[in-house]
């Protein structure tokens, strides 16, 4: 395993399980029957021709001596491809992915599983795929989930790009399978800024940046969880009136969200939510985690918030604008600095849990993962929606999600549900998205409806 991949398997506790999670709904069509029942044979043939490519789906985590090595072992998709019970409807099937992603992965066999969910909407099926971090982040979780469909659904590059970007096996010749090659030396300058870097940034954990809001502490194990969706059209072209990106204006909304919250519990939001982003490395090798982090500092204080009387469009472009300005400069600096320091090794990825459970430097995890841009179809049954969930971790109780597919940014709120209230943070979250995708379409342009923007904020 590379350190990267080792990280994230150590990183898993009994207390936090520390796994990807991507929600969709199947339509009737090929392994789909017409009442929205799932052929489970006919999925599991499709699979087992499939998963032969993606060779890391048919490994599991073996201990060899004081490291972690993967090992092929024979899989059973009886037990990774299986229905589970019924839900009632999209709040059901909400209910159910905040269950599991407290719900432990086997640890004895491949680190993923496939579960058919019915009664998610009318002759539609639901389908959950958990992939464990030390398999993939939710760049190569996307890989993963383009490898399984239909080829004829998957653009020609996408397919490439999908198989490309799976982790493959270890190279038997890679030092002991513990990383990718060792860089070429560098001189003493280098060595010791990177040595500074990395101090400065195991330090920044000791770093109080906020006062302790309810959205920091002890992260229980009640969560909810609620999807919002959002036509991407409109949303790129709202966020891009103002400087910004689809990226930024995820930022900006979960900012609001952050603070529809606080104010739900009848606490003062802080002026400044700082917000963890992850951001894809260049050369990712043949790690499954290849991430650097991109710290944030989101505005929360101030006017233009849906929930502010009278408030003028201005106030939200120029939030849009704060941020766009700060990503643009984090982002090339978290590829630079490139994964975090105490996470490369085992003994740094024990300080760093201990650490992040205490820490003030962050609030919120919020992700985007560019997706497919046309459909998916998996065992002749079209993809209609997919959600990813993020996984919660340290003592952040508040995480954002988002994927790019078929015309619509499609988010998922995960919190905990002691602590916060789900229902407030995806209401504003549809509001706020929404409110960017109408500054596409101004009051008045007759491709606009009366009071909102193109594209729902809920999934139908």
């Amino acid at each position: 395993m590379t350190t990267a991949d080792t990280s994230n398997w150590v990183m898993a506790t009994p207390d936090h399980v520390n796994a990807f999670l991507m929600a969709g709904v199947l339509a009737p069509g090929g392994c789909v029957g017409p009442d929205g029942e799932v052929d489970l044979a006919a999925l599991r043939q499709v699979l087992a021709e499939r998963v032969r490519a993606v060779p890391r789906l048919a490994q599991r985590v073996r201990p060899a001596g004081r490291s972690f090595v993967w090992e092929p072992v024979s899989l059973d998709l009886a037990h990774h491809v299986r229905r589970v019970a019924a839900v009632d409807g999209l709040a059901g099937f909400e209910a159910r992915c905040a269950r599991l992603v407290v719900t432990a992965l086997p640890l004895d066999r491949p680190l993923w599983e496939l579960l058919v969910v019915p009664g998610v909407a009318p002759a539609r099926a639901g389908i959950v795929l958990r992939v464990h971090h030390a398999m993939a982040d939710g760049i190569a979780a996307v890989r993963f989930v383009q490898a399984l469909m239909d080829p004829d659904a998957v653009e020609p590059t996408e397919a490439a790009a999908s198989l490309s970007a799976v982790p493959a096996p270890a190279d038997p010749t890679d030092a002991g399978g513990t990383g990718p090659a060792r860089p070429a030396p560098r001189g003493l300058r280098s060595h010791t800024r990177a040595v500074a870097s990395g101090f400065e940034r195991t330090t920044a954990f000791l770093r109080r940046a906020v006062p302790p809001p309810a959205l920091l502490g002890r992260v229980g194990h009640r969560r909810r969880v609620a999807f919002v969706d959002v036509g991407l059209d409109d949303l790129a072209a709202g966020a891009e009136a103002a400087g910004a990106t689809v990226n930024d204006a995820l930022l900006v909304a979960a900012a609001a969200s952050a603070r529809s919250a606080l104010l739900a519990r009848g606490e003062e939001p802080p002026d400044v939510l700082p917000a963890s982003v992850p951001v894809a490395l260049p050369h990712r090798g043949r790690s499954g985690n290849a991430v650097g982090v991109m710290l944030v500092p989101l505005p929360a204080g101030g006017g233009g918030y849906a929930d502010d009387a009278g408030s003028e469009d201005a106030d939200l472009a120029g939030r849009l604008r704060r941020v766009a300005t700060l990503t643009r400069a984090a982002k090339d600096e978290a590829r630079s600095r490139g994964t975090y320091e105490l996470t490369r090794t085992r003994l740094g990825t024990w300080l760093f849990t201990r650490l992040a459970r205490r820490q003030r430097l962050v609030v919120m995890f919020v992700t985007n993962v560019r997706g497919p841009r046309r459909p998916l179809a998996l065992a002749g049954a079209r993809v209609e929606r997919i959600w990813p969930v993020a996984a919660l971790g340290g003592n952040v109780r508040l995480g954002f999600a988002a994927i790019s597919y078929d015309g619509a940014l499609r988010c998922a709120a995960h919190c905990d549900a002691d602590a916060l209230d789900a229902a407030v943070v995806g209401r504003t979250l549809a509001d706020e998205l929404n409110r960017i995708a109408g500054r596409a379409h101004p009051p008045g342009d007759p491709l606009r409806a009366p009071g909102q923007a193109r594209g729902p904020a809920r999934p139908t």
